[in-house]
């Protein structure tokens, strides 16, 4: 039916098709594999808080599995390159038919198990911050290319290459080199491209507001009562009002229908005092300086440092600054004194922060609410040459 021969012509135009349509099936597997790790790639931190949930949401034994998760983001990212670049190219292709076949076989069942269980995780993150699909639409992606996958495998020996064993080889070092060298990258300054809702640019106080007439979330709730042995699950218009013989045991209240989530939806800053001055900094006339250090025990002492010394010329120039963090008081007050800080520590949602910056700390330059700037600690000392 397909064929790898040079003369073309004396095919049928059945077979002529047959052939369009594999090689259209190998360059799309390979171009979805690629998308998947370049976006995983410059966003590695973004991927491993991807694992992190996944490894908290089973829980047991897999959340010891959680101080591995970087290493499995980047793996995972580079594995995905390098099977989308190998199909694209047609470098050592049966080895990598069998690989996407496999990576499949992995991936196809595990997100019907996520779309099963509507409470495990709320997206798998297979395209990161990119593209965010639901977990329905996730497993039934899984399931056109896990077939595409087989049909590359089936056929893998019509595809002929035009490079030798020792060109492929060495482009699969490549691959491989560029995969972990873009994660490595991306992990030590930001992303490349900045998929988050708090990208340069954008107005905070704008990415918060919900449109009028905007749909919102639709819940039901069910009842359950006891009556002898008898347990029986009632909803707000049959559950027996007034009838003492039914014993109340408890209560389920279950979204069905998600309504518009605004972009940016759960940003809050509280103060030491524990004030809400969040609209007193992003109305802010001049320029504010937001530390994000979600996680003190994690973060890089060197760049808590650097930031005193932004923190002091802010100071000198009468721009705001404030650290924001999802720490403890206890923590904060020790990560402080060990590295002789100055700077005011407020509170903002854990989530909030990994989803501002990639960077533990990092740095996000705000005026009149519109970010202007973003730099992650290692990167710090270009804040004063902008």
């Amino acid at each position: 039916m397909f064929t790898n021969h040079r003369d073309i012509s004396k095919l049928s135009k059945g077979q002529k098709t047959a052939n369009v349509l594999l090689q259209i099936a190998r360059i799309l597997l390979g171009c979805v594999f690629v998308f998947s790790g370049f976006v995983k790639a410059i966003d590695p931190l973004g991927s491993t808080y991807k694992f992190d949930d996944y490894f908290r949401a089973f829980g047991g034994a897999f959340e010891m599995f959680t101080h591995v998760s970087f290493v499995l983001a980047v793996l995972l990212s580079t594995l995905e390159l390098v099977i989308g670049l190998n199909l694209i190219l047609k470098v050592q292709i049966r080895l990598t038919a069998m690989a996407a076949v496999t990576f499949m076989a992995v991936m196809t069942p595990l997100t019907l198990y996520i779309a099963l269980k509507k409470d495990l995780v709320t997206d798998c993150g297979c395209f990161g911050d990119a593209l965010v699909i639901s977990n329905w639409a996730t497993f039934i992606k899984n399931v056109v290319f896990s077939t595409l996958a087989i049909l590359v495998l089936i056929y893998q020996t019509k595809f002929r290459t035009i490079f030798t064993t020792k060109a492929q080889n060495i482009a699969f070092a490549v691959f491989v080199v560029f995969g972990f060298g873009l994660s490595t990258y991306c992990y030590r300054n930001l992303p490349l491209i900045d998929f988050l809702p708090y990208k340069v640019g954008v107005n905070i106080p704008n990415a918060m507001l919900v449109p009028e007439g905007a749909k919102k979330d639709e819940y039901t709730t069910t009842f359950i009562y006891k009556k002898g042995d008898i347990q029986k699950e009632f909803t707000l218009e049959n559950y027996p009002k007034g009838d003492s013989t039914w014993k109340f045991v408890d209560q389920k209240t279950v979204l069905v229908n998600e309504g518009y989530k605004a972009p940016i939806h759960d940003f809050t800053i509280v103060n030491a005092q524990f004030e809400d001055i969040t609209e007193d900094v992003l109305y802010n006339e001049g320029e504010t300086y937001l530390m994000v250090i979600y996680d003190v025990n994690n973060a890089s002492a060197e760049g808590a440092r650097k930031a005193e010394e932004i923190y002091q010329k802010a100071l000198a120039s009468g721009q705001k600054f404030y650290a924001l963090t999802a720490s403890a008081d206890a923590d904060i007050q020790n990560f402080i004194q060990q590295n002789k800080l100055t700077y005011p520590f407020c509170k903002t949602d854990g989530t909030a922060l990994k989803t501002i910056i990639r960077a533990n700390p990092g740095m996000i330059l705000i005026k009149k609410g519109t970010i202007t700037g973003k730099w992650g600690w290692r990167n710090f000392e270009k804040i004063g040459s902008r």
